[in-house]
Protein backbone atom coordinates (compact mmCIF):
# COMPACT_ATOMS: atom_id res chain seq x y z
CA UNK A 1 0.00 0.00 0.00
CA UNK A 2 1.53 3.05 -1.26
CA UNK A 3 0.60 6.33 1.03
CA UNK A 4 3.34 8.51 -0.04
CA UNK A 5 0.40 11.05 -0.95
CA UNK A 6 -1.52 11.14 2.52
CA UNK A 7 0.15 14.52 3.28
CA UNK A 8 -1.31 17.96 4.63
CA UNK A 9 0.34 21.22 5.86
CA UNK A 10 0.63 22.56 9.22
CA UNK A 11 -0.90 25.48 9.60
CA UNK A 12 -2.17 26.14 13.14
CA UNK A 13 -0.07 27.90 15.19
CA UNK A 14 3.51 29.01 15.42
CA UNK A 15 6.53 29.29 18.64
CA UNK A 16 8.94 31.68 19.09
CA UNK A 17 11.52 32.03 21.34
CA UNK A 18 9.89 35.14 23.11
CA UNK A 19 6.81 33.40 23.91
CA UNK A 20 8.08 30.32 25.66
CA UNK A 21 8.28 30.03 29.91
CA UNK A 22 12.00 30.08 31.16
CA UNK A 23 10.64 27.14 33.21
CA UNK A 24 10.31 23.91 30.94
CA UNK A 25 7.31 22.58 33.71
CA UNK A 26 5.68 25.62 33.36
CA UNK A 27 6.02 25.89 29.40
CA UNK A 28 4.57 22.29 30.02
CA UNK A 29 2.15 23.14 32.05
CA UNK A 30 0.44 25.36 29.63
CA UNK A 31 0.39 23.20 26.71
CA UNK A 32 -1.43 20.56 28.60
CA UNK A 33 -4.02 22.96 29.74
CA UNK A 34 -4.71 24.20 25.99
CA UNK A 35 -4.70 20.29 25.01
CA UNK A 36 -7.25 20.12 27.65
CA UNK A 37 -9.28 22.66 26.40
CA UNK A 38 -9.84 21.97 22.78
CA UNK A 39 -10.30 18.63 24.05
CA UNK A 40 -7.40 16.38 23.42
CA UNK A 41 -7.96 13.34 23.73
CA UNK A 42 -6.04 11.26 26.50
CA UNK A 43 -4.07 14.19 26.74
CA UNK A 44 -2.38 12.86 29.73
CA UNK A 45 -1.01 9.67 27.35
CA UNK A 46 2.41 9.54 26.31
CA UNK A 47 4.91 7.03 24.81
CA UNK A 48 7.19 5.59 26.81
CA UNK A 49 10.01 3.84 25.41
CA UNK A 50 12.88 2.08 27.39
CA UNK A 51 15.53 -0.09 26.38
CA UNK A 52 16.87 -3.36 28.17
CA UNK A 53 19.73 -4.47 29.47
CA UNK A 54 20.81 -6.05 25.71
CA UNK A 55 19.90 -2.55 23.88
CA UNK A 56 16.55 -4.14 22.80
CA UNK A 57 14.05 -1.05 22.73
CA UNK A 58 10.59 -1.01 23.19
CA UNK A 59 7.81 1.34 23.15
CA UNK A 60 3.81 1.68 25.05
CA UNK A 61 2.24 4.23 25.62
CA UNK A 62 1.32 4.95 29.09
CA UNK A 63 -0.60 7.47 31.35
CA UNK A 64 1.30 10.65 33.02
CA UNK A 65 -0.41 11.04 36.73
CA UNK A 66 1.35 14.24 38.19
CA UNK A 67 4.11 16.28 37.03
CA UNK A 68 6.36 19.16 39.12
CA UNK A 69 9.72 20.36 39.15
CA UNK A 70 11.08 16.93 39.76
CA UNK A 71 9.73 15.25 36.77
CA UNK A 72 6.58 13.31 34.98
CA UNK A 73 5.40 10.58 37.06
CA UNK A 74 2.99 7.29 35.88
CA UNK A 75 2.14 4.26 37.50
CA UNK A 76 2.52 0.69 36.96
CA UNK A 77 3.19 -3.48 38.07
CA UNK A 78 6.52 -3.45 38.99
CA UNK A 79 7.12 -6.76 37.02
CA UNK A 80 5.76 -5.70 34.01
CA UNK A 81 8.15 -5.17 30.89
CA UNK A 82 8.82 -1.45 31.50
CA UNK A 83 9.83 -1.39 34.82
CA UNK A 84 12.16 -4.47 34.51
CA UNK A 85 13.68 -3.00 31.63
CA UNK A 86 13.55 0.62 33.85
CA UNK A 87 15.53 -1.31 36.46
CA UNK A 88 18.12 -2.25 33.91
CA UNK A 89 18.54 0.56 32.56
CA UNK A 90 17.02 3.73 33.34
CA UNK A 91 17.26 5.84 30.73
CA UNK A 92 13.99 6.38 29.09
CA UNK A 93 12.21 8.44 26.67
CA UNK A 94 8.43 10.49 26.60
CA UNK A 95 6.45 11.65 23.84
CA UNK A 96 2.99 13.40 24.03
CA UNK A 97 1.39 13.44 20.32
CA UNK A 98 -1.22 16.32 20.58
CA UNK A 99 -1.80 16.16 17.01
CA UNK A 100 -5.10 17.87 17.10
CA UNK A 101 -2.72 20.68 17.71
CA UNK A 102 -0.14 20.13 15.48
CA UNK A 103 2.37 19.62 18.74
CA UNK A 104 4.68 17.15 20.13
CA UNK A 105 6.43 17.56 23.15
CA UNK A 106 9.65 15.27 23.85
CA UNK A 107 11.44 14.39 27.25
CA UNK A 108 14.60 12.24 27.44
CA UNK A 109 15.55 11.59 31.27
CA UNK A 110 16.31 8.85 33.46
CA UNK A 111 13.30 6.84 35.31
CA UNK A 112 13.53 6.54 38.94
CA UNK A 113 11.11 4.89 41.73
CA UNK A 114 8.55 7.26 43.30
CA UNK A 115 8.11 6.77 46.73
CA UNK A 116 6.02 3.79 48.80
CA UNK A 117 4.01 7.07 50.37
CA UNK A 118 3.47 8.55 46.99
CA UNK A 119 2.07 5.51 45.88
CA UNK A 120 -0.20 4.78 48.52
CA UNK A 121 -1.52 8.29 47.98
CA UNK A 122 -2.38 7.86 44.30
CA UNK A 123 -3.68 4.17 44.17
CA UNK A 124 -6.00 5.69 47.30
CA UNK A 125 -7.44 8.18 44.28
CA UNK A 126 -8.41 4.96 42.00
CA UNK A 127 -11.58 4.13 41.06
CA UNK A 128 -12.18 0.72 43.08
CA UNK A 129 -12.62 -1.32 39.67
CA UNK A 130 -8.94 0.31 38.65
CA UNK A 131 -8.12 -1.05 42.42
CA UNK A 132 -8.81 -4.53 41.87
CA UNK A 133 -7.01 -4.17 38.50
CA UNK A 134 -3.70 -3.56 40.08
CA UNK A 135 -4.17 -6.99 41.90
CA UNK A 136 -5.52 -8.99 39.07
CA UNK A 137 -3.05 -8.17 36.02
CA UNK A 138 0.47 -10.00 36.25
CA UNK A 139 1.54 -7.20 34.19
CA UNK A 140 3.37 -8.49 30.63
CA UNK A 141 3.10 -12.26 31.66
CA UNK A 142 1.34 -14.91 29.40
CA UNK A 143 -1.96 -15.99 30.95
CA UNK A 144 -4.26 -18.78 28.40
CA UNK A 145 -7.86 -16.32 28.08
CA UNK A 146 -9.63 -13.51 29.07
CA UNK A 147 -11.20 -15.35 31.46
CA UNK A 148 -8.54 -15.69 33.74
CA UNK A 149 -8.69 -12.16 34.74
CA UNK A 150 -12.27 -12.70 34.84
CA UNK A 151 -11.69 -15.42 37.27
CA UNK A 152 -9.34 -13.65 39.59
CA UNK A 153 -11.37 -10.07 39.41
CA UNK A 154 -13.94 -12.30 41.04
CA UNK A 155 -12.12 -13.91 43.22
CA UNK A 156 -10.49 -10.46 44.60
CA UNK A 157 -13.57 -8.40 44.31
CA UNK A 158 -15.08 -11.21 47.20
CA UNK A 159 -11.96 -11.06 48.97
CA UNK A 160 -11.73 -7.32 49.49
CA UNK A 161 -15.26 -7.14 49.83
CA UNK A 162 -16.82 -4.17 51.64
CA UNK A 163 -13.04 -3.28 52.72
CA UNK A 164 -10.29 -0.72 51.37
CA UNK A 165 -8.48 -2.44 48.81
CA UNK A 166 -4.75 -2.47 49.57
CA UNK A 167 -1.85 -1.45 47.67
CA UNK A 168 0.11 -4.67 45.69
CA UNK A 169 3.82 -4.44 46.75
CA UNK A 170 4.44 -5.31 42.96
CA UNK A 171 2.64 -2.17 41.96
CA UNK A 172 4.01 1.78 42.36
CA UNK A 173 5.13 4.59 40.26
CA UNK A 174 8.31 5.40 38.33
CA UNK A 175 8.97 9.41 38.00
CA UNK A 176 11.28 10.74 35.03
CA UNK A 177 13.50 13.12 35.71
CA UNK A 178 14.13 15.11 32.35
CA UNK A 179 17.69 15.68 31.17
CA UNK A 180 15.41 17.21 28.05
CA UNK A 181 12.16 18.80 26.89
CA UNK A 182 11.45 19.64 23.53
CA UNK A 183 8.47 21.38 22.37
CA UNK A 184 7.07 20.73 19.08
CA UNK A 185 5.09 23.18 16.53
CA UNK A 186 4.33 21.73 13.52
CA UNK A 187 4.29 24.48 10.74
CA UNK A 188 3.93 24.86 6.95
CA UNK A 189 6.22 23.58 4.25
CA UNK A 190 7.65 21.15 7.33
CA UNK A 191 9.78 24.11 8.29
CA UNK A 192 8.39 23.38 12.03
CA UNK A 193 9.58 25.50 15.11
CA UNK A 194 11.64 23.31 17.72
CA UNK A 195 12.88 24.69 20.96
CA UNK A 196 15.04 22.51 23.42
CA UNK A 197 14.80 22.93 26.88
CA UNK A 198 18.48 21.00 28.59
CA UNK A 199 20.90 21.14 32.00
CA UNK A 200 24.12 23.04 31.73
CA UNK A 201 25.83 23.38 35.52
CA UNK A 202 22.26 23.03 36.98
CA UNK A 203 19.97 25.82 35.17
CA UNK A 204 17.81 25.12 32.41
CA UNK A 205 19.01 26.54 28.73
CA UNK A 206 16.84 27.16 25.48
CA UNK A 207 17.93 26.26 22.12
CA UNK A 208 15.89 26.48 18.89
CA UNK A 209 16.76 23.40 16.87
CA UNK A 210 16.41 22.67 13.19
CA UNK A 211 13.28 20.74 12.08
Amino acid sequence: MDISEYRREYMRDGLSRKHLDSDPYQQFEHWFKQACEVDVVDANAMSLATVSATGKPTLRTVLLKTFDERGFVFYTNLSSQKAQQIEANPNVALLFPWTELERQVEITGRAERVSTAESLKYIATRPRGSQLGAWVSRQSTEIPSRQTLISRLKKLSERFAGGEIPRPDFWGGFRVVPETIEFWQGRENRLHDRFEYYREQGHWQIRRLAP
